[in-house]
């Protein structure tokens, strides 16, 4: 059973017989509940639970087109870019609109009011009256807990400076667990910019909760992993980590290889930008000493850290990451308004109930 305060409608106001389709909540029962309401700001705001039941809802959004674009009718997401993004915008906005809702927004703090001194606080406090659920992007980090505490519907976190970016790793999860089977007892190779590689952070941070994970980073010592990010994987039992500087020599080790580019726009200096951008290049080479079912990730875009040559490779599985990353947020962006996708079993145990029982 979900805390009381979870159990609201976040949306005020919506007169519910007026709607095509029913958002009536459901009952509390069923693992999805808590999640209506609530904000995304990193992963730890889910449970395990939860995580499973978000796999297990963008499953069947994939396998069942017209019952996803019956959940969200009537629906409005808000998405506030504050920083440049094609991926992460897009696929909040296709989330939305293959679930039946509409989008507002903006693309640009320079189309924003924040242009006029308007606080971040005040921007967020005025769109949420306009909108169902809120996606954020800002260059600040801390930016997306301050949007969730002014905002009066959800906020979905869609990366805030080099700190988080949780619905990048529902992404990952979703690619991993569709390439295995599991999210545990694997080896993960993470390689490149490690210390402003905010996907890096949430996937390490969110793979320790689910334990049995063998990390092995892969950077130059000028892009390190941040030693909160190394405490975390220390404090878990079951995980272990290793730092290297050479990528070919430990390629044949991994089960998952997540490969991230050098950001420019965390550089102030130039200079150690272009020194740094092309320390790692994953081509064929180094592909023919990899394990054959190894899974090559990257958050994107690429620059020229994988060579194109990769992607016929049936182990490149970045652009599948793409698509699993869309119906992750179409799951989430239900759950948080508190839409039922017609047909879909909220609970897992009823569900293995019925399939006995046929």
């Amino acid at each position: 059973m979900c805390p009381p305060e979870h159990l609201e409608d976040p949306v005020k106001g919506i007169v519910m017989s007026e709607i095509s389709v029913s958002h009536q909540s459901s009952s509390p029962l069923f693992p999805g509940h808590c999640l209506q309401g609530k904000s995304l700001v990193t992963l730890d705001d889910l449970s395990l639970e939860e995580i499973d039941y978000l796999l297990r809802k963008a499953d069947y959004f994939a396998s069942h087109p017209q019952q996803a674009m019956l959940t969200c009718q009537g629906r409005i997401l808000a998405t506030l870019f504050f920083e440049p993004s094609t991926r992460t915008r897009l696929s909040f906005q296709t989330a939305m609109l293959r679930l039946g809702g509409q989008v507002i927004g903006f693309a640009g703090a320079q189309l924003s009011s924040a242009t006029k001194g308007e606080s971040l606080a005040d921007t967020v406090t005025t769109v949420s009256n306009y909108a169902d659920v809120i996606a954020i992007r800002h260059p600040k980090e801390g930016a997306a807990l301050v949007a969730s505490r002014a905002s009066t519907v959800p906020v979905i976190n869609g990366g805030d400076g080099g700190h988080m970016h949780p619905t990048q790793t529902l992404a990952d999860l979703a690619t991993i667990r569709a390439r295995f089977g599991r999210l545990d007892q694997l080896t993960v190779g993470l390689c490149g910019d490690l210390t402003f590689g905010r996907t890096v952070h949430s996937l390490i941070e969110t793979l320790c909760r689910f334990g049995n994970v063998r990390f092995v980073l892969i950077s130059p010592p000028e892009l390190k992993t941040p030693q909160y990010v190394l405490d975390r994987i220390s404090k878990t039992e079951s995980c272990s980590y290793s730092e290297v500087t050479d990528l070919q020599s430990v390629i044949g080790d991994l089960d998952v290889l997540y490969m991230t580019r050098v950001q420019k726009e965390r550089f102030f200096n130039e200079d150690d930008y272009i020194r740094l951008r092309d320390t790692y290049i994953l081509d064929e080479d180094k592909m023919s000493l990899a394990k054959k079912d190894m899974a090559v990730l990257h958050p994107l875009p690429r620059v020229n850290e994988i060579s194109p040559q990769v992607d016929k490779d049936p182990r490149a599985a970045y652009f599948q990451q793409v698509k699993l990353g869309m119906r992750m947020r179409m799951a989430l962006e239900s759950s948080l308004i508190g839409d039922r996708a017609p047909g879909f079993s909220d609970d897992e145990q009823e569900k293995k109930e019925r399939q006995v029982e046929a």
